[in-house]
């Protein structure tokens, strides 16, 4: 997938990415030709993603070339976190919109599969483990292992978006030492007036297109005396408005990098505690 400019704020297990801040005007309209654009990149992300659970490699890391790789579990290892920008295929530009799409890897050192999973599942401390772009949270079914949630984002640089959207998330446990899950909104809406007296959701697709789709990946693998966790998230923001590109330009590059690491970062961290707790 030859993939355009990306972007993915990851927050929570479900790695919701958001665009908020900066005008958004003129308004922009949601158009079946975008999510159709969409719903095809999705679907090769899909089948790629298919194809390495099959065959490897399980992190994305493991494909790296081998001086790479090693300099890349090092660098884990030692508390960093590692990023990477998805490109390459046959999808670029859509009408429209953008499509986002990073990946992000972490290493939680001491810690099992179950340690992970327990705070990834744990829907309804969202709101304290990702604090403070996680502002509400609570896990409206469960069926085993598929959750339906419900999470409200804020995010405040220039101006304040609040979104408030709900998800389907299933969980596979491949093997002792490895699992997955698999995310996808199955509703957003941006909220006008958050907390005030005139509170209210815009319509999905009527609105200032901050994040209009999102799908997401978790993968965790056990080894090296702790637990690999990795993120990748594909979403669908508005495009960038004639004449504002000064503007948003640069949210499209600062903005995914930054808040996919606090993402991984506040899991690890949350991780730890509860292990420790």
């Amino acid at each position: 997938m030859a993939r355009r400019r990306v972007l993915a704020l990851c927050l929570c297990p479900l790695a919701v990415p958001l665009l908020s801040e900066g005008p958004a005007d003129p308004m922009p309209s949601l158009r079946p030709a975008t999510i159709a654009a969409f719903s095809n990149y999705v679907l090769e992300t899909e089948a790629e993603n298919a194809k390495s659970l099959r065959e490897g490699p399980f992190l994305w890391i493991d494909g790296l070339p081998e001086r790479d790789h090693v300099a890349a579990i090092a660098r884990l290892q030692a508390g960093e976190v590692e990023l990477r920008r998805l490109s390459g295929g046959s999808s670029t530009d859509i009408p429209g919109g953008i499509i986002h799409a990073w990946e992000g890897l972490v290493f939680i050192p001491g810690v099992t599969i179950d340690d992970v999973l327990k705070v990834l599942r744990d829907y309804d401390h969202q709101a304290t483990y990702y604090a403070p772009d996680v502002e509400r949270a609570r896990t409206e079914s469960q069926h085993g292992d598929e959750f339906r949630v419900f999470l409200r984002f804020r995010r405040h640089k220039v101006v304040t978006v609040v979104l408030d959207t709900e998800h389907t998330v299933n969980y596979f446990r491949d093997s002792p030492v490895r699992a997955h899950s698999r995310s996808s909104a199955t509703r957003i809406a941006q909220v006008e007036d958050p907390g005030g007296p005139k509170e209210r959701e815009k319509t999905p697709g009527e609105d200032d297109g901050y994040l209009w789709r999102m799908e997401t990946w978790w993968r965790l693998e056990a080894r090296d005396r702790g637990v690999y966790v990795q993120n990748q998230v594909v979403t669908l923001t508005r495009d960038i408005p004639t004449g504002l590109g000064w503007l948003i330009e640069p949210f499209l590059t600062k903005i995914p990098k930054e808040t996919l690491d606090f993402t991984l970062e506040a899991t690890r961290k949350a991780v730890l505690s509860q292990r420790t707790n």
